[in-house]
């Protein structure tokens, strides 16, 4: 009997080598050498200031991953995108809200164009436009070569209407992976580098690929006088710069690196000084397992054969902050409680409150910043 029970543990130990070292799974992870972690310090030093955040509601949705706002009939109007495809408008001054479209997709960047037409970046549909009525429209799915997006995430707007956009990952795409966090979370385990920067221009609706080789890049922003743009590239924890006139124009800089955390959005804030000011969320702190295991391929796709309660995951840790365009931090707000869940990043439309998206609240947050600047 014993002899069978021992058979028996054997043969366990056996399958269960075979499966954490054979099982396929859906990345190839790649090394890279992930730097080390300075923590929540310095410039970055933990805070309470965005504990106790007002909300506005958002009825049964959940997900408020970006905000636009508008001057509409002498009041400001807030919209904001959500995990169903959703685009919810709302009154903060009532705190009413009323759906005004649905993508068909998974509604994440919002910005207003010019010409006053709200872009989506929808991470199954591409880059979409929404009018007055909420008549939605596809601008693109697709690069003029005909690779299809299949995480289109965030965007800035030049003046003369063209559009920066990014496609998180051309692998691991937002719908076939199940959700757009199921999607991040395999492209930042096998660090491939499959995300791009593309411009979309609606004079002629051409659609071009401007970098690639990049990991998750995320929220985009413009710089003053559309000299040149922000990027978030997640997976490697940078803000960077790309240029888009004068001398340096087609090259692309770091402006910040190594932060503690993932960042995520990216939006343009309402000081017209010179360089601007711009909000970026950090979704998560970062992961010491996931960063330990940056140079070792191997082990991270056994890991990824584990119990998805196992693997490395995002941590509720609310996080947003200021910079200028040469990344000079101006502000920075923290809950380490993470009341708020997954900020995404916030956006400053005008009317005296900084409004925060997330990936998962069912309440639109926002904080008074009246005076602050």
């Amino acid at each position: 009997m014993l002899k069978k029970i021992s058979l028996l543990f054997l043969t366990l130990i056996i399958i269960a080598i075979a499966y954490l070292t054979l099982w396929p799974v859906p990345i190839d992870p790649v090394a890279w050498n992930a730097p080390k972690n300075p923590g929540y310090t310095g410039k970055f030093t933990p805070n309470m200031k965005l504990a106790g955040l007002k909300t506005l509601s958002i009825g049964d949705h959940h997900g408020p991953e970006d905000v636009a706002g508008r001057v509409e009939n002498g009041e400001m109007i807030i919209y904001t995108s959500t995990q169903s495809g959703d685009i919810i408008r709302i009154n903060p001054r009532t705190n009413q809200h009323k759906t005004v479209a649905n993508t068909g997709g998974v509604a994440l960047g919002l910005q207003f164009a010019p010409n006053g037409q709200l872009i989506i970046a929808d991470a199954h549909k591409g880059l979409l436009s929404m009018d007055d009525n909420g008549t939605i429209t596809v601008l693109t799915d697709k690069t003029d070569s005909g690779s299809p997006l299949l995480y289109a995430d965030e965007m800035g707007i030049a003046k003369d209407g063209r559009i920066y956009f990014s496609d998180a990952s051309t692998k691991f795409g937002a719908k076939a992976s199940g959700s757009t966090l199921a999607g991040s979370l395999l492209e930042l385990m096998e660090h491939g580098k499959t995300g791009r920067m593309l411009v979309y221009d609606p004079a002629d609706k051409t659609t071009k690929t401007l970098l690639d080789n990049l990991s998750f890049p995320n929220g985009v922003a413009m710089c003053p006088d559309d000299v040149c743009f922000l990027f978030a590239e997640t997976g490697t924890y940078e803000i960077k710069r790309h240029w888009l006139k004068g001398p340096q124009a087609g090259s692309t800089d770091v402006i910040i690196d190594n932060l503690p955390g993932f960042p995520d959005n990216i939006n343009k804030g309402q000081d017209g000084g010179k360089d601007g000011r711009y909000w970026i969320g950090l979704t998560s702190p970062r992961s010491e397992a996931l960063d330990n295991l940056s140079t070792k391929p191997f082990l991270r796709k056994i890991v990824q054969r584990l119990p998805a309660a196992l693997r490395p995951k995002a941590v509720n840790y609310g996080f947003i902050f200021a910079i200028d365009m040469n990344g000079k931090v101006l502000a920075q707000y923290q809950d380490p409680s993470g009341a708020y869940p997954l900020a995404t990043g916030a956006t400053e439309p005008g009317d005296g409150w900084l409004y925060i998206g997330s990936l998962s609240a069912r309440e639109l947050g926002r904080m008074d910043i009246r005076g602050e600047f």
